[in-house]
């Protein structure tokens, strides 16, 4: 029999060796790979949320490598990571804004924060009527989940995609991988597994972006205190492992290279001292933010002080 000290090492090895989340690897790939190999045998009911859910947990999955993954090289994790499921965006240029988020000094600030929804005050009054509308309905659960997605692309061609055909290069090698990497994806489902493309658009792409725009819905807010801008969401074990526990959202800012198989833990035995940081900011699941904000805006996205 195990002696208790044998034990604390074996999981102080599986730690060190990041096993769960090699493994975590492992059945996200496994699972999208099955849903499009195998999606003619599935019903279209069954084959919506798992083929949301997979593309929203990888997109999860390649927030944790910005981050965690210690005893891994960075070039293993981006290389575990890349490949682009939900095809939208390059890791590269995500894991670099999302690092520049990671000033927690700087958060909501519009030109600072590379992540928030705020505005500048300047800007809000440019925009036209319509646009400030529907940047506002954005701010509403069931406006992040439809219109969301689309807003996002919208950004992305202008602010990504434009300036490369307008000469700013600095990222044509990044966008160039991408692309092959698209078009790997694209050739895999299209051509090899024969799923229409349609249904993979709005049962992979657009639903694994719009559950994947759930977790930031109410993640920020503007405050005076940092920590005070950082949410905690405690939900069940569904979304706590398609989020990859990062709802607990003022753990993760506090310390964000706390693998995400450890913070839940982390969460439990320090939740005093963090939601007296973020003046208790915290909400008791989803259902709670839906019932509160499903078609109320949860702020209005002008920036009090930008």
């Amino acid at each position: 029999m195990a002696t208790a000290s044998s034990r604390e090492r074996f999981k102080g090895w599986l730690i060190a060796a990041e096993v769960p989340t090699w493994v975590l690897a492992v059945v996200i790939y496994a699972c999208w790979f099955a849903l499009v190999w195998f999606h003619a045998e599935i019903p279209w009911w069954l084959l919506l949320p798992a083929g949301t859910y997979v593309t929203a947990w990888h997109f999860n999955f390649q927030h944790e490598a910005v981050h965690g993954w210690r005893s891994i090289p960075v070039w293993l994790r981006c290389a575990v990571v890349w490949p682009p499921l939900g095809l939208w965006f390059p890791f590269e240029i995500y894991r670099r804004n999302h690092t520049i988020h990671h000033r927690n000094a700087r958060l909501t600030y519009p030109g600072q924060d590379t992540e928030t929804l705020y505005h500048g005050t300047g800007d809000w009054a440019k925009y036209s009527f319509w646009w400030r509308g529907l940047l506002i309905a954005n701010q509403t659960m069931l406006g992040r989940l439809l219109l969301g997605p689309f807003i996002r692309w919208w950004k992305l061609l202008c602010n990504d995609i434009v300036p490369l055909f307008l000469g700013r290069w600095v990222d044509l090698a990044i966008w160039a991988r991408h692309a092959l990497g698209v078009a790997a994806i694209l050739w895999f489902v299209l051509a090899v597994a024969e799923m229409p493309l349609w249904q993979f658009l709005l049962f992979f792409i657009f639903g694994g972006m719009s559950l994947g725009m759930l977790r930031p819905f109410f993640e920020h807010r503007w405050a005076d205190k940092p920590y005070e801008r950082i949410a905690s969401v405690e939900s069940n074990w569904i979304f706590g492992l398609l989020f990859l526990w990062n709802n607990l959202h003022i753990a993760h800012h506090l310390h964000p290279t706390i693998p995400w198989f450890q913070l839940p833990k982390f969460y439990r035995e320090n939740r005093s001292e963090l939601l007296g940081l973020n003046n208790n900011y915290v909400f008791t699941g989803y259902g709670v933010l839906a019932r509160r904000y499903l078609f109320k805006p949860a702020f209005i996205p002008r920036h009090p002080e930008a």
